[in-house]
């Protein structure tokens, strides 16, 4: 089997159900997916089996699942049934509340970092709020099947941020706060305006 296929030599790329230059909102949409599924896989070489076992199976859900959004991202076919089901999002918030349980309270902003792998899921973080943003302007150019994708990023995000606390905290590494943030979390979590 052979890698190239030569098709992108002129600069367009194929989607699931038609052809867009490679530089198209939906090619950046879907690029940025795969980015970050790259980077989760990054995060996955960072952590121990022995203390993250669980982590880990919830991050090798999420790559199957950020290859599930990339799909979907990339299909202008009416005849392809979307993967990325609502049951996603439902599961990411039950591990963002399980999450907020395990790591210490906090009342302001903190400084991405602390441990080598919680400074690599706080990179994620950022790579899913991009992916997520670029789907938005996909969502204002074209007409969508579904919000699915875009409710799952924002969701992830949420998740990535809780998941660098939990594993700085189990790691036995103090989250850094920034000093000059108001205090914007109540019991954890981030107060509503």
């Amino acid at each position: 089997m052979r890698i190239y296929t030569r098709t992108g030599d002129k600069g367009q790329t194929g989607l699931i159900g038609g052809r867009v230059d490679k530089d198209d909102i939906r090619v950046e949409a879907y690029g940025t997916v795969d980015e970050l599924n790259c980077f989760v896989g990054k995060i996955v070489t960072e952590l121990d089996l022995g203390l993250f076992s669980d982590i880990l199976e919830d991050l090798e859900k999420i790559q199957h699942e950020l290859f599930d959004c990339g799909g979907d991202l990339a299909s202008v076919s009416k005849k392809r049934p979307l993967k990325l089901t609502e049951e996603s999002i439902d599961y990411l918030e039950e591990k963002i509340d399980q999450f907020i349980e395990q790591a210490p309270k906090i009342e302001r902003f903190i400084l991405p970092g602390g441990s080598t792998p919680a400074a690599s899921i706080h990179i994620a973080r950022t790579i899913t709020r991009r992916a997520e943003r670029l789907v938005v302007r996909l969502m204002k150019q074209e007409t969508l099947e579904s919000d699915v994708s875009l409710k799952y990023l924002n969701r992830l995000s949420d998740y990535f941020f809780t998941l660098a606390r939990v594993v700085n905290a189990r790691l036995k590494v103090k989250d850094v706060e920034y000093v000059r943030s108001a205090r914007v979390f109540r019991d954890g979590k981030r107060k509503e305006k």
